[in-house]
């Protein structure tokens, strides 16, 4: 006999039929010679509920299926006499796979903290919350592909392994062979590179834009997903070593086109998980944010705010509000400034734009003004920026003039500044850090508790 999912039978099962599922026990009880057993496959956050006449079993084999087990039952699928769910098993043949000491299975009680179970990341998706976790986190990486797709989009594969450093940050993890106790060095005492695997210093990349840009300039529409990494020593709950990035990149796309871009983007994603993970929101929404619908439908409902950098300083510092971190032209903004102009000023998300050139890339397009560049962030109630990007600066001499300013390696960069050389052509893009997208989505509080295996300082145990 096939197995059938619990989502299925859950959904559309139909009483009477014989049926054959296989999951883990979520929870087991006795009462008056009837076991029952909360089974749960994955496939849905709900659980199916297996009802046992003890009498038909062997005493021992049941005493063996207890929280955690992998068990198999084939039985007959009837309407539930009880609340919580249309239909359940009575179970006529089961079949233990693997049991679950009760002493030291992790998982035998319910509350744990999720500081907890970071600490056995290898056990953590068998619990309702990073089920539905994870679910939505498939859920929304195939609507990411399905948006771009359908707009005729082409994915693009950039390195994961780079010799370039998109954002200038520095902070970075370096990829080599070189002996670490005794590495060749050059006629300067320092690393000779040239004796390593790719003949030069390389790193794990913390963007795949500037690749992705090379390719716009050939296809058109282009987005990249994949992990990146990047090797600041934080610990704050919006900060991982390794995280995933989508990054689209437009060929003839100026600074409007790569804002609406982003806003038909982020409110595609949010209706896609409001019409396709309705249970597992509802869950999150119940247990862990009781707000978590009503922000999504709040992104939805409401056009985007957009105004400049320049407006949004003037609007902080005329606002009366005490902040920790001092509002002054020419600096980043921080999180409770960018909340302040989402959640209590204008009611909306709000897309910043025109930022001062010092604090922004080099590979942004500068402005007439000599002092901004067309930037825009994309900010959202509870998270502040979801999404930064620009406009390119296409105009060969205004980046090689940048890449100098900023003390730049030309030579590390050859490739880059011949997209305009050769054929250049206005461009822009952006990138979403989808851990950022799913603590939005889900209503989590801990970025580490949005991906299934966190990389952190001083944590890859999985």
């Amino acid at each position: 006999m096939k197995r059938t999912k619990v989502k299925v039978l859950l959904n559309s099962g139909q009483p009477g039929s014989e049926v054959l599922v296989k999951g883990w026990v979520r929870s087991k009880r006795d009462s008056k010679g009837v076991a029952f057993i909360a089974l749960n496959d994955g496939s849905v956050i709900h659980n199916i509920q297996i009802v046992v006449d003890v009498a038909n079993f062997d005493e021992n084999a049941l005493k063996s299926i207890s929280t955690g087990a992998c068990i198999a039952v084939k039985g007959l699928l009837v309407q539930s006499l009880g609340k919580g769910q249309s239909v359940e098993i009575q179970a006529r043949e089961m079949e233990l796979y693997g049991a679950a000491d009760p002493e030291t299975f992790p998982l035998q009680k319910k509350g744990h903290t999720l500081e907890f179970l970071r600490e056995i990341a290898h056990l953590r998706p068998r619990t309702n919350t990073f089920g539905a976790v994870l679910r939505m986190r498939h859920a929304m990486s195939y609507a990411i592909h399905k948006f771009f797709n359908d707009k005729g989009f082409v994915y693009v594969h950039t390195p994961i392994i780079t010799g370039s450093d998109a954002e200038g940050a520095g902070a970075m993890f370096r990829v080599t062979t070189l002996d670490d106790q005794k590495p060749p060095l050059n006629e300067l005492g320092h690393v000779d590179y040239r004796e390593d695997f790719f003949g030069k210093e390389t790193n794990l990349t913390v963007s795949g834009q500037l690749e992705g840009e090379l390719v716009a300039t050939a296809l058109t529409e282009i987005y990249t997903f994949g992990p990146t990494f990047r090797a600041e020593n934080s610990n704050t709950t919006r900060h991982l070593a390794e995280f995933w990035m989508i990054e689209p990149e437009v060929a003839f796309n100026e600074l409007d086109d790569n804002m609406n871009l982003a806003e038909e983007f982020l409110k595609y994603l949010i209706s896609y998980a409001l019409e396709h993970c309705k249970d597992d929101l509802e869950f999150l929404n119940n247990m862990y944010d009781k707000e978590l619908i009503q922000k999504l439908h709040f992104v939805l409902e409401h056009p985007f705010q957009r105004l400049s950098y320049t407006e949004g300083v003037e609007i902080l510092r005329n606002s009366g509000q005490k902040f920790e971190f001092k509002v002054e032209w020419g600096t980043d903004l921080q999180s409770e400034h960018e909340r302040y102009l989402v959640e209590k000023h204008f009611q909306r998300p709000v897309i910043l734009t025109d930022y001062p050139k010092e604090i922004k890339a080099f590979y942004m397009k500068q402005s007439a003004d000599g002092k901004t560049v067309r930037a825009m962030d994309v900010l959202f109630p509870g998270i502040g920026e979801i999404i930064g990007g620009s406009q390119r600066e296409e105009n060969y001499d205004k980046l090689l003039n940048r890449v100098n300013e900023l003390g730049i390696k030309n030579e590390d960069l050859w490739w880059y500044l011949d997209t305009r050389r050769f054929g250049t052509c206005p461009h822009a893009g952006f990138g979403l850090g989808f851990e950022r997208l799913m603590l939005f989505v889900t209503g989590m509080n801990n970025i580490r508790d949005v991906i299934p295996f966190p990389r952190t300082p001083k944590n890859a145990e999985f």
